[in-house]
């Protein structure tokens, strides 16, 4: 069942660790969230283990200066984990036969930003598809695009059939006041076209094996999944065996119609996608 909680310390008990989101929990890509600050700092002085968990495409350096650049305090955070570390990982570091018969010619989809997914993963980076092995997906270049300007690309790509790593499975993402399309949507139409593609990040279980392994090794059940989507956080959460807190006031809120629905809405939500049902859920993170 779920249940609508007042705040963070409603439940904060049950808990050793918290996998906390960061777009549309902590900050909107540009500001930081007043409550969810404070709810972090309370959380980590009352003895929790808070692990930032990004499906932002870029290693953990980079996110973590971001963070410092908005004024996101370390202490109210111990370790982070992005979906851009995997990929890293992955393609520098390959432990499976998908990754290792890549090839090193690599394509970037995505913004110059984002670029630490690649470097000093031994990859010759290339400018035309014809003369690539494979396709590194983090995103949209400009946070105004529309799937329809990948088009083109995307077609001729599976027409050379070329194989895609996509560093963030994330749909969109508010920027500000602005919803942004993700490197997700734009492999789900790769996958649409032909194009086959493997994805690092929630709800996928390399960064949650990651989560784990900088936390000490908690038990599941003792770990609580933070985040405002129910197809990678809440379902990332439930499949690695921890509870999830949804915050519907996020990229959710317009579907929904508010920030605040009933729990049964959001049953229904996730049984109509697919998904299972969260634990808790609050409009956003608070104490």
């Amino acid at each position: 069942m779920t249940a609508r909680i007042a705040g963070l310390s409603a439940v904060i008990d049950r808990y050793d660790a918290l996998l906390v989101d960061l777009w549309g929990c902590v900050h909107n890509g540009v500001t930081p969230f007043p409550a969810a600050i404070d709810a972090l700092e309370r959380a980590t002085a009352a003895g929790v283990e808070v692990c930032l968990l990004s499906n932002g495409p870029r290693r953990i350096g980079p996110i973590v200066a971001r963070l410092d650049e908005m004024g996101v305090p370390r202490g109210c955070y111990r370790h982070a984990v992005t979906s851009g570390e995997a990929t890293w990982r992955a393609l520098a570091t390959p432990s499976d036969d998908w990754h290792r018969k890549l090839g090193r010619r690599c394509y970037h989809l995505g913004p110059d930003r984002d670029a630490s997914v690649y470097q000093d993963a031994g990859l010759t980076m290339v400018r035309d598809l014809d003369q690539a092995d494979f396709i590194v997906n983090t995103g949209a270049d400009d946070n105004a695009d529309v799937l329809a300007d990948y088009e083109a690309r995307l077609v001729e790509a599976a027409r050379l059939g070329l194989p895609m790593v996509c560093a963030n499975p994330d749909l969109v993402v508010h920027v500000g006041d602005q919803l942004t399309i993700c490197a997700g949507l734009i492999a789900e139409r790769y996958s649409e076209l032909g194009g086959e593609v493997v994805y690092h990040g929630k709800p996928h279980p390399s960064v949650y094996r990651m989560c784990f392994e900088a936390l000490g090794g908690p038990k599941p059940a003792r770990v609580l999944g933070i985040g405002d989507a129910i197809r990678t956080d809440v379902a990332g959460a439930k499949a690695a065996g921890a509870d999830a807190l949804f915050l519907a006031g996020g990229i959710y809120a317009d579907g929904f119609g508010t920030n605040d629905p009933a729990p049964e809405a959001v049953r229904a939500k996730a049984a109509e996608e697919g998904f299972p049902a969260p634990d808790y859920v609050l409009p956003a993170l608070a104490w």
